[in-house]
């Protein structure tokens, strides 16, 4: 069986269902996490050989092209440029690269992860969470596939607010596991990054969900590793700002950041459902800025 044909095989509903949601996830996720880490140039050289027969790995854009651990693979860093940046103010980027999965108007509290699974904004982000902000907003979920670049940046210029930590699962968030388990991002673990955006003031809230293999979330401006093991605190106010683009952390593996932004926000032009996205690229339009009130009696001023 040659290696398209094997993928196929592999890629079978029922089979990757059963592969990937009905064995001991935590478990396989704990020891992936202590496996990827072995510093050893034969242990790396064939995981990552191994990886590529299911995955279509392209280390082209990596900054090198050695790595000492597959965890090193897994959390690389890109060479300068790779990724340019959308300049345009009016535009939140995307935090990541990732597939486009379900996206648009937040129905009130109700967002879907696919066709028919629905599930609430507020069970997502934590009973402790003000969730009105976004409601009757815009979201977009952004799948990071196992061999994507697997960093995540700030979207606009801003300032991250609060992050809440929800410990879960460790759920498989492909699509056919999101067809068939309902609220799956409800019940893994993730995180809820709340942050405002210079540029008018608008709240945006990125949520990293972990999945089966990859339930560990680094982020820079905090001192601590968020996983399975974690025991807090899971409320975590701060006040770290970013740059539009500037890195902003990473997880282990792969999985899924959803983004959330109140109403007025719109998709930008070719974001849809099964379209790819890079970091840096247009994601949201902004809604435009109110106009600067005029000077009372400007107009009628002998100087004007």
């Amino acid at each position: 069986m040659n290696v398209s044909a094997w993928r196929r095989f592999l890629q079978q509903e029922d089979l990757n269902f059963l592969l990937t949601n009905r064995l001991p996830r935590q478990w396989l996720t704990r020891w992936m996490g202590r496996f990827s880490q072995i510093r050893h140039p034969l242990v790396c050289r064939a995981s990552i050989a191994v990886w590529r027969l299911f995955t279509d790995l392209d280390l082209g854009d990596a900054r090198t092209q050695r790595f000492a651990s597959l965890h090193e693979c897994f959390t690389r860093q890109l060479r300068d440029g790779a990724r340019p940046i959308d300049p345009d103010p009016d535009c939140l980027t995307s935090p990541c690269d990732g597939i486009v999965g379900a996206c648009g108007p937040v129905e009130g509290q109700q967002v879907f992860q696919a066709k028919g699974f629905p599930y609430a904004m507020s069970e997502l982000f934590g009973s402790s969470q003000d969730t009105r902000p976004f409601e009757d907003g815009v979201f977009v979920t952004l799948r990071l596939t196992s061999s994507m670049y697997h960093r995540f940046h700030a979207p606009h210029d801003g300032e991250v607010e609060h992050v809440t930590y929800l410990s879960g699962d460790t759920w498989n968030v492909n699509p056919i596991a999101l067809k068939r388990v309902e609220r799956l991002f409800c019940r893994n673990e993730r995180a809820v990054l709340r942050m405002r955006l210079t540029r008018g003031g608008h709240p945006v809230a990125l949520v990293p969900v972990a999945a089966i293999l990859v339930a560990s979330i680094r982020l820079h401006f905090l001192d601590v590793l968020l996983h399975l093991r974690y025991r807090g605190p899971h409320e975590i106010p701060c006040r770290a700002g970013f740059d539009k683009g500037q890195e902003m952390g990473w997880f282990q593996h792969g999985s899924t950041i959803i983004v959330f932004a109140p109403r007025g926000f719109d998709l930008c032009e070719g974001i849809g459902p099964g379209s790819s996205v890079r970091m840096g690229q247009a994601l949201l339009r902004l809604p435009p800025e109110p106009p600067e009130p005029s000077t009372p009696g400007l107009r009628n001023s002998p100087d004007a």
